[in-house]
């Protein structure tokens, strides 16, 4: 089916990125787009996470809205700059004392939650690699992901442990941590609690990050 651009009459607040994409397209280049990047402070190299989110909380918009999560009882939650900077480091300095390093495989499975995006942004500062499960799969899905990308870590909620791994936790040898967020991990052997961790986790500056070189392997 065709498709066309999408035109409205009432202008946005703020001007948009992108406000016309066919000649940003003609323009575009990777080495222009490298030079938007600003890299990690003090030694070079890039982070996706850096850019993403700490670099605008170094810039004056710590206090600017990054997030805002609505959940399924219409509560809002907003998450500042300052704030996903600070969750991400000490999601970044969990996996690390949970000896999880570059290249390593962590696995969500959870809803579009605040946690989640701490814990994608967390393991991108990591190196580490991410694997995003849909909530909805079943068990059998979820346990042949977890076994294929040789899971280390997944990332969960109790309810949807117990529905969609717990029964299979044995034929996966290689997943070493499962964290639990929210409650219910002093109920589930094997677990540990998200919360916990996070709350004894340093927020480290954003020179804490580590780079990440251009293939999953370099760097």
């Amino acid at each position: 089916m065709p498709w066309g651009t999408i035109h409205k009459d009432t202008p946005p607040p703020v001007p948009p990125n992108l406000d016309d994409y066919d000649k940003v397209c003609a323009a575009f280049s990777w080495s222009g787009a490298r030079i938007g990047l600003r890299g990690l402070p003090g030694r070079g190299g890039l982070n996706i996470a850096y850019e993403a989110v700490d670099r605008h909380a170094e810039s004056g918009r710590a206090g600017a809205v990054a997030l805002r999560c609505v959940a399924r009882d219409d509560s809002v939650t907003t998450v500042t700059y300052g704030e996903l900077a600070r969750s991400t480091a000490r999601f970044a300095n969990v996996l690390r004392r949970l000896g999880i390093g570059r290249g390593d495989r962590v696995v969500t499975l959870l809803g579009r939650c605040p946690e989640l995006y701490a814990v994608v942004l967390g393991t991108l500062k990591n190196t580490s690699v991410l694997c995003p499960l849909f909530s909805a799969f079943g068990p059998d899905p979820v346990a042949q992901r977890l076994r294929l990308s040789d899971a280390r870590v997944l990332v969960t909620t109790a309810d949807l442990y117990r529905k969609k791994a717990a029964e299979r936790r044995d034929g996966l040898p290689g997943l070493d941590h499962v964290l639990i967020v929210g409650e219910g991990a002093d109920e589930l052997p094997g677990t540990l609690s998200y919360d916990t961790l996070m709350a004894g986790a340093a927020p480290r500056p954003p020179s804490a990050c580590r780079w990440t070189g251009p293939t999953p392997s370099s760097g």
